[in-house]
This record gives C-alpha cells, sequence and structure tokens, in this order.
C-alpha cells in the first residue's frame, strides 16, 4: 500500500465525518461555527479505531478495516460525547450508526468495486 493510498483514506475518513457533524448541525439549525463542537468525539474515535485497527496497514479493506473504523468511530464518538457531557439520545445514537455506516464502509465499497472493475480491464501480462 503506497504512502499515498494511507493518507488519502484518513484524509477521506476525516472528511466524512467532518460532513456527517456538518448535516447534523445544519438539519438541526445550527450553524457550522460549532463543528468542532459536535465532530471532536467522533474524530476521537476514527483515531482510536485507526490506531487500534492498524488501519494504515489494509486502508481500503472493507471488511477489516472499515468494519472496525466504523465500529470504533461510532462507539468511541458516543462514549467521548458522553464523557464531554453532550447528550446520546437513542435517536441520535441509531442515527449517527447508520450515517457512518455509509460513510465509511461505502467509499471502500465503491473503491473495492473500481479496482475490481479496473483488474478486469488490463490486459493480461504477456
Amino acid at each position: 500500500m503506497s504512502r499515498q493510498s494511507i493518507v488519502t483514506a484518513g484524509v477521506l475518513d476525516a472528511a466524512l465525518v467532518l460532513l456527517f457533524a456538518a448535516i447534523g448541525r445544519l438539519s438541526h439549525g445550527e450553524t457550522l461555527a460549532g463543528l468542532g463542537v459536535t465532530a471532536w468525539p467522533f474524530l476521537g474515535g476514527l483515531i482510536i479505531g485507526w490506531l487500534l485497527l492498524r488501519a494504515w496497514r489494509h486502508p481500503l479493506s472493507v471488511v477489516w478495516t472499515g468494519l472496525g473504523i466504523w465500529i470504533a468511530t461510532v462507539a468511541g464518538g458516543l462514549l467521548l460525547r458522553l464523557a464531554g457531557g453532550q447528550g446520546v439520545q437513542l435517536s441520535f445514537a441509531i442515527v449517527t450508526t447508520i450515517v457512518l455506516g455509509i460513510f465509511l464502509l461505502g467509499w471502500r465499497a465503491i473503491a473495492a468495486l473500481v479496482r475490481r472493475t479496473s483488474r478486469k480491464r488490463m490486459p493480461a501480462p504477456v
């Protein structure tokens, strides 16, 4: 795995967590001024997931890395949110789980599909 792929995967994960937080704030009529307050617990969970899973070894893997990062981001984010004095309603936890699952697993699934498709199109070595 190239260094560029690892960096791209990490940046994409973080960008999608920020997008999740931004969508949540805007859907509740809040401004983006407090984006950091909303996003930090989930970015913390994401970082914990990357470190625990050593995600840099297989950042594009849907099953091992993707599932693990998704679980770590949701669980870690909700726990850090509670520890930080922010509330966690059941409906919020459900929406968080679904949206972050779509985001963090979805881009990896699309990347896997693109890789598979491009491999099929490449001519066999002579």
